[in-house]
């Protein structure tokens, strides 16, 4: 019995093909993951410039916790970005990011060091405190690089305070204190939470989480 199942010419079908690629791949960066790259230096010695990371957005759903010590990327909350440099390249290029097929600029990557009621100060002994406890921060590129940094903040209900691991060059919450929103990122911007390391493949891999605040208490 021959098939009379009449199939789609060639041309239609992979433009059907296209488009539920690029439906999963919106999807995707919607719910699950989306790649970035990073900028900068400010996340140094973690990441490196022009690293490219996959950030997982499953854990922070339905109001999921940002913990201290998650590497967070977040929205501009308003002329952060200064040398990180929002994305660039021809519409093509930037058409690819929107739809997450091409990693993803124009966004600020930084480590949660305070959440909703804590009490973040800097500095005693070149070391942050939070909620009267000292910190011992080993990703930190140089620890003595916050030693004339002044800062003595409650950080408010959704928001956070958040600082890059290269603190002698990067423009986090310290530096724009300042501002309207006096340093805070709200909660709402965040993205997602970085989790893995795509490139270079030498550096490939799952992204450490640290034990550095597992001794704070509630605020």
């Amino acid at each position: 019995m021959r098939d009379t199942k009449r199939r789609l010419p060639v041309w239609q079908e992979s433009i059907l093909l296209v488009t539920i690629a690029v439906v999963m791949a919106v999807a995707v960066k919607t719910f699950f993951l989306q790649a970035f790259y990073i900028p900068s230096e400010s996340m140094e010695p973690t990441m490196l410039v022009d690293d490219k990371i996959l950030v997982q957005k499953v854990s922070y759903w339905a109001g999921g916790d940002i913990k201290r010590g998650d590497i967070v990327v977040f929205d501009d909350p308003g002329g952060w970005l200064g040398e990180e440099a929002s994305s660039g390249g021809n519409p093509v290029q930037r058409g690819l990011e929107k739809i997450g097929l091409l990693p993803t600029g124009g966004h600020l990557i930084k480590r949660v060091i305070g959440v909703g009621g804590d009490h973040v100060v800097c500095c005693t002994d070149s070391r942050l405190t939070v909620n009267g406890t000292k910190i011992q921060e080993p990703y930190v590129l140089d620890d003595t690089a916050t030693k004339d940094t002044r800062f003595d903040v409650i950080v408010p209900k959704g928001s956070l305070w958040v600082m890059g691991d290269n603190r002698g060059n990067s423009l986090a919450s310290p530096q724009h204190v300042g501002d309207p929103g006096r340093g805070f990122v709200r909660e709402s911007t965040v993205v997602g939470k970085a989790w893995l390391r795509l490139w270079p493949l030498g550096r490939a891999g799952f992204i450490d989480g640290t034990a550095a605040f597992d001794d704070v208490p509630s605020p």
